[in-house]
């Protein structure tokens, strides 16, 4: 299937069994930055223990082989001593290729030591796909606790008015600032703050998706699909008319704009192997191949599909994707990440000590919106009975459940990570309650009791 990674062994030789792996089902399911990633993290095992163990073919590896990388990559002085979760994600990628080989009959052992699955706890959320009973054993146990990063909204404001805006650190416009697409790139970044919505998903969204009605007031709620959604994690998002007014003015304005100037230049008419959308008011690509008619809606395509989707509207062809360049071409997530990479630079240069990336705007949703609801929830509860109690959480649930469900996990587990944020905001809270002056008296030098006298008397 185009697009699907492969890897080639060292004799630069494509090995079917090995490649097997990308082409099967569960994988083709997957969205195509992710196979990429297990491309990319299972050929760093396998170049490892060709490398290192002298093992040319992968089905020669074994549990000594993989215990061998695990100590280089987290324990060796010379090794990369990378963290936790990352460790955890390569584990994850070398296990689900080999437990496939098994499966699949090309050999007889995976070569990753497993542990039995502890149970999940009760209430946790949906249930787990993977039916196995075993995990592997060499997971790290420091991942859960890695330190979540989030900024408090006065310093997401700051970082966006500095970094992404243009503005001085005293909150003065830089004339020297020439970000032509600062209003679009400010809008992207709120519309991620307010939503938790990840990057891929964010850039995905096409014309169809994104609520641009006026005047509606409060917040305003759109489906993420399945097929642009990680981990296939569809679910609604709740957009504030504050963010709304924004995205409106950047369809209206900047992205008529780049559209215009990319339909004279004939741009769309060049789209290779484009899916067309005949009605405007229909989100719904009508194909026709060998005199056979077939419809797909907008909602089952992938990102990578919403890049080739044209509008066949009365003024001639326009991109569906709602995020444009200036060349009225969906925007790619490596280009979004520059931007963020661009902005704390900026900071920086104006001596702002913040730094953001896309999944630190994803935790700040999480960590503001968990602490209002939780603060909202205890308030509402403080003069209910048990009974009460117990009927307000039927009705309106849990907070730490809802931010679950706006944040795509499949398990509570996962966001109870944002809870130790909560802990620590709490901390630094009652922190500010210890006065700044509370050494010893004795401490203190005798001039300064005189002065302090001395003040009384006059």
């Amino acid at each position: 299937m185009a697009g699907t990674p492969f890897l080639i062994d060292p004799s630069f030789e494509y090995d079917i069994e090995l490649n097997a792996f990308f082409r099967s089902v569960d994988m083709q399911a997957k969205a195509r930055h992710t196979q990429v990633g297990y491309a990319r993290d299972l050929a760093a095992f396998l170049n490892f223990v060709a490398v290192s163990r002298d093992r040319a073919r992968w089905c020669d590896v074994n549990e000594a082989d993989h215990l061998a990388y695990w100590r280089w990559r987290r324990i060796d002085s010379q090794g990369p001593h990378i963290q936790g979760a990352t460790w955890d994600r390569e584990v994850a990628a070398v296990d689900k290729f080999y437990r496939w080989q098994v499966r699949a009959g090309h050999i007889l052992n995976n070569p990753v030591p497993q542990r039995v699955r502890r149970p999940m706890p009760f209430g946790a959320g949906l249930v787990r796909h993977d039916s196995s009973t075993t995990t592997p054993a060499t997971y790290s146990h420091d991942a859960a606790t890695d330190r979540i990063e989030w900024l408090p909204p006065q310093s997401y404001r700051l970082w966006r008015d500095v970094g992404i805006r243009g503005y001085r650190a005293d909150g003065v416009h830089d004339t020297g600032f020439r970000g032509r697409w600062a209003a679009r790139n400010a809008s992207f970044c709120d519309l991620m703050v307010r939503t938790g919505m990840r990057l891929s998903e964010q850039a995905a969204l096409t014309v169809f998706d994104v609520p641009t009605a006026r005047g509606l007031g409060g917040y305003q709620r759109f489906w993420l699909p399945t097929a642009i959604a990680k981990g296939r994690s569809a679910r609604r998002v709740y957009v504030p008319e504050s963010v709304i007014a924004d995205l409106i003015g950047y369809a209206t304005l900047d992205r008529a704009e780049v559209i215009a100037r990319a339909r004279a230049c004939g741009r769309y008419e060049q789209v290779r192997r484009p899916l067309v959308i005949p009605d405007p008011h229909s989100p719904v690509v009508v194909q026709t191949r060998s005199g056979l008619r077939s419809t797909v809606k907008v909602s089952n395509l992938d990102a990578d599909e919403r890049r080739r989707l044209l509008i066949d509207g009365p003024d001639g062809l326009t991109p569906a994707a709602f995020w444009l360049s200036e060349f009225g071409t969906p925007i790619a997530v490596s280009t979004w990440k520059d931007m963020f990479a661009v902005a704390n630079t900026r900071c920086r240069r104006a001596g702002v000590p913040l730094t953001a990336h896309a999944h630190l705007l994803r935790h700040t949703f999480a960590v503001v919106t968990l602490e209002q609801l939780q603060r909202g929830h205890i308030s509402a509860m403080t003069e209910m009975t048990a009974e009460q109690r117990g009927q307000w959480t039927q009705i309106f649930g849990d907070p730490l459940d809802w931010v679950r469900r706006r944040l795509g996990h499949r398990s509570v587990v996962t966001t109870q990570i944002y809870l130790h944020a909560l802990s620590e905001l709490e901390m630094e809270t009652r922190m500010m309650l210890v006065p700044n002056t509370w050494e010893d008296p004795r401490d203190t030098p005798l001039d300064v009791f005189d002065v302090a006298t001395e003040n009384k008397t006059q």
